[in-house]
């Protein structure tokens, strides 16, 4: 995941990507190290779907204007609006369920990880 840095660099990523996912991390958090990881693997399986990562130690403006309160957080924008948003102990099943049924949606896909 490439980092994100600005409230504009977050806007225009939005705004220039049919879906975008970011999260919102710490170095110091432990839940957080533990489960960056893990997402990068599960979007590594959507090819269509762009991946951020911000700190929320060091870019406080930017994780309040997008109401971050906690970490970890990820959200997921389509088309410009914010579709998903999981914080704190997240259940990375329950997550990709959502992310695959958009990408379906909007790629007009089959769903091959929902059973």
């Amino acid at each position: 995941m490439e980092p994100v840095n600005t409230i504009k660099e977050m806007n225009q990523l939005i705004q220039m990507n049919d879906m975008l996912l970011v999260y919102f991390g710490s170095n110091t958090c432990g839940v957080c190290r533990d489960l960056q990881p893990k997402i990068e693997v599960m979007i590594d399986r959507y090819p269509n779907i762009r991946a951020v990562k911000a700190d929320v130690q060091n870019l406080s403006e930017l994780t309040a204007s997008y109401s971050i309160f906690s970490a970890p957080v990820v959200m997921l924008f389509v088309q410009g609006k914010e579709t998903v948003r999981e914080a704190g102990i997240i259940s990375l099943i329950n997550l990709e369920e959502k992310i695959s049924r958009y990408d379906a949606l909007l790629y007009d896909r089959h769903q091959p990880y929902l059973t």
